[in-house]
């Protein structure tokens, strides 16, 4: 318990010192450029703000991103105790990984990931 506590309280402290000193040490000219929303380079358009909504593409992206991320944060754990899971273990991650699987073909043959 104790090294979590300080673990928490180091890295707390160095995200305030590192908040802290960019404020007084950054420059402070601010101009329309640095003060607009970034968009990978091209010029932002207040398309949102005018009422328009995003296209649900952006939203099943941002979804399916999470879905197979947490299979690999799922994945790691198993590896790491791999030896002592033995065949069961083997098997559930089959079959989980098998499951995920199913859901990326159901994806991809639905277009899901294609960026037209």
């Amino acid at each position: 318990m104790v090294p979590i506590l300080v673990l928490l309280v180091l890295s707390s402290g160095f995200a305030i010192f590192s908040v802290i000193a960019g404020s007084l040490t950054g420059p402070k000219r601010f101009n329309r450029a640095k003060l607009s929303s970034y968009e990978c380079g091209i010029e932002p358009t207040p398309q949102a703000f005018r009422g328009h909504k995003f296209p649900v593409k952006y939203y099943l992206t941002a979804m399916l991103f999470i879905v197979f991320d947490i299979e690999i944060i799922f994945l790691y754990p198993w590896a790491v105790a791999f030896d002592k899971l033995g065949l069961f273990g083997l098997i559930e991650m089959l079959t989980f990984i098998l499951s995920v699987f199913v859901v990326y073909a159901y994806v991809w043959r639905r277009g899901g990931l294609d960026w037209d």
